[in-house]
């Protein structure tokens, strides 16, 4: 069973190509949430994911170590999809940097992505499912103005390459049109 990557940028209609492709490689599904409901339009948001799943999916809502909890929660799911690993890099940099007036840890923070993204990575080895992570892409805009912008984006780009080299199949979305920039093998 193929691991799917899709990248893109906010909008590009990522979450449901992803949830179409999952439709195609089978059931039952497990659907990770990474979302935290931090104000009133987030939580309408995570609402409004909620109402466009399926209703047979199960669904894991998690914000952090999310390779273990998903090996304990999979059961017999042979699909799982991640959406998304954007906002897991968010709950993991804000974890770490939310910190008033303290300097940012930027190599504690960075250890701290990577062994995520390693449970992840090991979590994606050893299950026999397919897994669809959903990403954005956000080195291809202006270089941000301060160090937390950037900070997060190295780090973004970082756990996406991470990512990549696993996938078998990666697609990038523009428009709602998917461009699968790296074929199944």
């Amino acid at each position: 069973m193929p691991n799917i990557l899709i990248i893109g940028g906010a909008r590009s209609g990522k979450s449901h190509f992803a949830q179409a492709m999952a439709l195609k490689l089978g059931k039952p599904v497990l659907f990770v949430a990474t979302a935290e409901a931090g104000d009133e339009e987030m939580r309408q948001r995570i609402e409004e994911h909620r109402r466009t799943r399926p209703s047979d999916w199960n669904t894991l809502e998690v914000t952090a170590h999310i390779g273990s909890q998903i090996s304990e929660k999979i059961g017999g799911a042979k699909v799982v999809i991640i959406d998304c690993v954007t906002l897991l890099v968010n709950n993991l940099f804000n974890q770490y940097s939310d910190l008033a007036d303290q300097p940012i840890d930027a190599s504690l923070i960075e250890s701290k992505l990577i062994a995520e993204m390693n449970e992840l990575i090991e979590c994606i080895n050893r299950t026999g499912a397919s897994f669809v992570m959903v990403t954005n892409e956000v080195g291809t805009g202006l270089v941000p103005p301060n160090q937390l912008g950037r900070l997060y984006r190295d780090w973004l780009g970082k756990a996406n390459q991470m990512l990549a080299q696993v996938a078998d199949e990666v697609y990038l979305m523009v428009a709602g049109l998917p461009v699968l920039i790296k074929p199944s093998k």
